[in-house]
């Protein structure tokens, strides 16, 4: 249950910046209903670099793993010219700039019997236009129960965490006047397997790092990349 109240509290901090609530801009005829003075946003960024952290890195959180709870992720990606809800009827992709990605996956708690929830931890190599590194830490929610899952095993997963690039990715100060090489990350990922082949997944992953409309150092925007991969659970 903890670690549902830190993903929704994750979430709510980058829906609440996405509709407007943390920009002063946003209601210039009703400065009352500003909500985000400077010590407000760092102190919902505080929470959610601690809580994410403490969830992510410390097995005191974590209950008894069992068969299938660890999975090991491997992908690569394009990353695109456009933005985040662009990407999923208009990528524009720019194939000069790509990645491949390892990350380690580990099921950290549950609520029902169809929503999971989990620890990753990525490791990126950026390739082309820029070769920096890139570290990613996330919780995810994972809805794992469709109607054709007897025939097509398939989880729809939403992952919110923070993103450390070795050096200010080219792509982003290309697009974008102020960025930073410390950012929000956010993943999209679709999974889909067989049922006689529960240890392999194929998986489709949308990774968007972003500023969250300035909560970030003051950084609007940032970076989209769309890829595929597989996934091994064990």
């Amino acid at each position: 249950m903890g670690t549902a109240v830190i993903f929704l509290t994750l979430l709510l901090t980058e829906a609440s910046a996405r509709i407007g609530m943390w920009n002063p801009s946003a209601f210039p005829h009703q400065p009352d209903r500003v909500m985000n003075p400077p010590f407000l946003r760092k102190m919902w960024k505080r929470i959610g670099v601690v809580s994410s952290a403490a969830v992510i890195f410390s097995p005191a959180f974590w209950p008894a793993a069992e068969a299938k709870d660890w999975a090991v992720t491997a992908y690569g990606a394009v990353q695109a010219h456009s933005l985040l809800h662009e990407m999923f009827y208009d990528p524009d992709f720019d194939s000069s700039y790509k990645f491949v990605a390892v990350a380690l996956n580990r099921k950290i708690g549950s609520m029902g019997e169809h929503l999971d929830f989990e620890g990753e931890a990525q490791v990126v190599k950026h390739f082309g236009g820029q070769h920096h590194l890139e570290f990613n830490g996330l919780l995810i929610a994972r809805w794992n129960r469709f109607p054709w899952d007897r025939h097509l095993d398939t989880s729809l997963a939403v992952g919110e965490g923070l993103s450390l690039a070795t050096e200010t990715p080219e792509i982003e100060a290309l697009r974008h006047e102020k960025t930073s090489a410390f950012l929000n990350y956010l993943l999209i990922e679709v999974s889909l397997g067989l049922p006689d082949l529960p240890s392999w997944s194929l998986v489709w992953r949308i990774h968007h790092r972003s500023g969250v409309f300035g909560l970030f150092h003051g950084v609007h925007g940032a970076s989209n990349a769309m890829g595929a991969g597989v996934s091994y659970h064990f």
